[in-house]
């Protein structure tokens, strides 16, 4: 299927073969009809991405004092690779999106198969799409006009936070798509309404629909013509749906409002707000979130559990019925909102017009009917491209291609001489990316299909935490040698489960667990081993917080931190002290009654009597390093700092070992392994010390949530 994205980094939109995504619980899959191009969110996308760099910074001050702070930390080169990583991933475009949903995943009761529906999808043949964010289209609503329902949700969440009432007077500053969606909205409510653009035709357009009109054009002051359309009194609500870093809207709003006056910003403007305005008005002010309640929720978007509509009436799903409702009532009309039709093929030529300005309002990208009940729905493409030509070592294929992948796992792999074969994702975007990246052969969204490919040798292993165990025994029972990110498995029963298919298995198995192959930890190691005294090991872990809801924190897909990250320090500690781990227990941080599902304290006893102290914490500064590893033994110390420098306190012959930038082992650890499949040896890291570390990692979490 073709599918439109956009490159942050250079600018450029594009239209991409990419495999059919695959159907997940809790989700659907449309055949798109119609698509919507938004021409304030998309168009300021794609002058964000043709900005220079130093552009790009001045628009995100926060992004850039958390890159400042971890260069101080990391270095400025993995930062600067990191950064321009990012930057480089295809963004899918579009969020206004009318089709036939053509597959429903488990759990979804609600839609079935030849259902018309909008959703938030993108612009791309097919779209996957939780059940909370579609909604069936009324039989009387074409799918030009019901792709307009996304964008009208966000007008009639914007409407009900300033909950204007029948009779109300209410300014709209703006008159884009938006604009001119909650024009006709709050007509429709009972509104006395008074628009604001400088756009000639919006202007005559909210006329048509019954409004009255400022052209700011012509200098006409907006205020003034507020006070005398309100009579005086000033206006009961002011909606600011223009696009605009100015901070102007926000001031005339304020201005023309009347005593407790209700202003809400549905689209952007400069923030900086005037007391003196909001204080003598008691003025409320209040931005609007998107299409309504649920929206950015993962557990309503993605889990599709639904708000009780006694607590929540009105959700993002409610909001996108009531707006389709609406328009089949005939008191929407969004036919004269259209200026532009493009075919999917002419993609570019549509972005082209809204990134010149002019006078484009609505444009509707079209998928004709005829030509996309005839599109074969394929989970798995040829790369016009072929392997690469240095990989000369074992057929690599990965399940997974996201950040990570693509900036470590698929080089390290790459540059060990691997023959990087072929690519899945769920999505078939990042694998469709990941391809054009490093010249996989084969891209699908299908695991089953790859894994039953007979070429492959070696299946990488790269998704969210919680698949790891079920993919690498459906790897192992395919007889594939697997490599795996951390954490292994995220519970004691997906942990038996992994026990159990090894015992069959011809293929090998390591876990990303590549600290212990770092250069500095190996020298560590050898400095340590001679050692017949117990060793004392202090890891400090400044690990930053995430939110909560991030998905590294939920039990099922991340495993929590603890499991899903300080596993490595686990690791890294039987490593060093090469001794079983005997005994282990965790304290959590406390904030007040409640203990932190993401910090503690946790101790490690070793049969040779030494021990380890993790402290994995969030409550740190990003300025601290984020991993510090001490070593106490016989009478000297070894401090390493974020793997770039590593001191030598006491040693004869051992001072420092320092380097310009950070290696934590990715490329010695894959090495390695490659080296170990190709010589038909074990694992470099012993499949006993596996299972230990990732069973005590299993302890030490459940002490932590108790």
């Amino acid at each position: 299927m073709k599918q439109i994205f956009h490159n942050l980094h250079n600018g450029q939109t594009t239209l991409v073969e990419v495999p059919c995504p695959q159907v997940a619980p809790g989700h659907v899959l449309i055949q798109t009809r119609t698509s919507l191009l938004s021409n304030g969110t998309e168009r300021m996308l794609i002058d964000f991405g043709k900005s220079g760099f130093i552009s790009k910074a001045r628009q995100q001050p926060d992004k850039v004092r958390q890159v400042l702070d971890r260069v101080r930390t990391d270095g400025l080169l993995p930062v600067y690779d990191a950064v321009r990583a990012k930057l480089d991933q295809p963004l899918p475009l579009g969020y206004c999106n009318a089709g036939i949903v053509v597959s429903v995943g488990a759990g979804v009761t609600e839609l079935r198969a030849g259902d018309r529906v909008v959703s938030n999808g993108a612009h791309a043949e097919i779209v996957h799409v939780p059940k909370n964010l579609c909604a069936i289209i009324p039989p009387e609503v074409d799918d030009e006009s019901a792709a307009f329902a996304v964008l009208g949700a966000v007008a009639l969440q914007g409407i009900r936070l300033a909950a204007p009432a029948l009779g109300e007077t209410v300014a709209v500053l703006g008159l884009g798509l938006v604009g001119l969606l909650t024009v006709q909205l709050l007509l429709a409510g009972g509104c006395r309404v008074l628009g604001a653009d400088f756009d000639a035709e919006r202007l005559a357009l909210a006329r048509h629909f019954g409004a009255r009109t400022v052209d700011l054009a012509q200098g006409v002051d907006p205020v003034a013509e507020g006070l005398e359309f309100s009579a005086g009194r000033g206006l009961d609500a002011v909606l600011i749906t223009a696009a605009t870093r100015s901070r102007a809207p926000i001031q005339q709003a304020a201005r023309m409002s009347r005593k407790r006056g209700r202003i809400v910003l549905i689209g952007t403007a400069g923030l900086e707000l005037s007391r003196a305005d909001f204080y003598e008005k008691e003025l409320t002010f209040q931005v609007s979130c998107s299409y309504g309640p649920g929206r950015y929720d993962p557990d309503y978007e993605h889990s599709g559990h639904d708000y009780p509509v006694g607590f929540v009436r009105w959700t993002a799903q409610r909001n996108f019925q009531a707006v389709l409702e609406v328009m089949a009532q005939g008191r929407l009309k969004v036919d004269r909102l259209i200026s532009h039709r493009f075919a999917l093929h002419q993609a570019q030529q549509a972005y082209e017009l809204i990134a010149g300005g002019g006078s484009a309002l609505g444009v509707v990208i079209r998928y004709p009917a005829d030509e996309a009940q005839t599109t074969p729905l394929l989970s798995t493409l040829e790369s016009r491209r072929e392997a690469p030509a240095c990989g000369s070592g074992p057929t690599v294929a990965f399940i997974g291609a996201g950040n990570f992948a693509m900036r470590t796992l698929m080089p390290s792999f790459r540059d060990a001489h691997a023959r990087l074969y072929a690519v899945a994702s769920s999505s078939g975007t990042g694998a469709a990316h990941a391809a054009r990246k490093f010249g996989f052969a084969r891209v699908t969204s299908d695991n089953d299909a790859l894994l039953a490919d007979p070429a492959i040798d070696i299946v990488a292993i790269a998704t969210r935490h919680g698949s790891h165990a079920e993919l690498v025994c459906r790897a192992l029972a395919a007889g594939k040698h697997v490599f795996v990110e951390k954490p292994l498995a995220v519970s004691e029963q997906q942990l038996a489960q992994v026990a159990a298919a090894l015992k069959d298995a011809a293929g090998t198995l390591t876990v990303g667990f590549n600290r212990r192959f770092a250069p500095q930890v190996r020298r560590m190691r050898e400095l340590i081993a001679g050692k017949r005294q117990p060793k004392a090991i202090l890891m400090t872990i400044n690990a930053g917080a995430l939110a909560a809801d991030h998905w590294t924190r939920d039990p099922d897909e991340g495993g929590g931190r603890i499991i899903g990250e300080a596993c490595h320090f686990v690791d890294l500690a039987r490593y060093l002290v090469g001794a079983p781990i005997v005994g282990a227990h965790a304290q959590p941080l406390r904030d007040g009654a409640a203990a932190s599902d993401d910090q503690a304290v946790m101790t490690l006893r070793f049969s040779d009597h030494s021990v380890a102290a993790i402290n994995y914490l969030v409550n740190g500064h990003a300025a601290f390093p984020k991993e510090r590893i001490e070593v106490f033994c016989g009478g000297q110390v070894l401090v390493l700092d974020n793997f770039r420098r590593l001191r030598g306190y006491g040693w004869p012959n051992f001072r420092k070992l320092n380097r310009w930038r950070q290696d934590k082992g990715h490329r010695a650890e894959i090495a390695a392994f490659l080296a170990a499949v190709c010589a038909g040896k074990p694992a470099p890291i012993p499949l006993a010390e596996l299972l230990e570390v990732t069973r005590v990692t299993l302890d030490l979490a459940r002490m932590v949530r108790a």
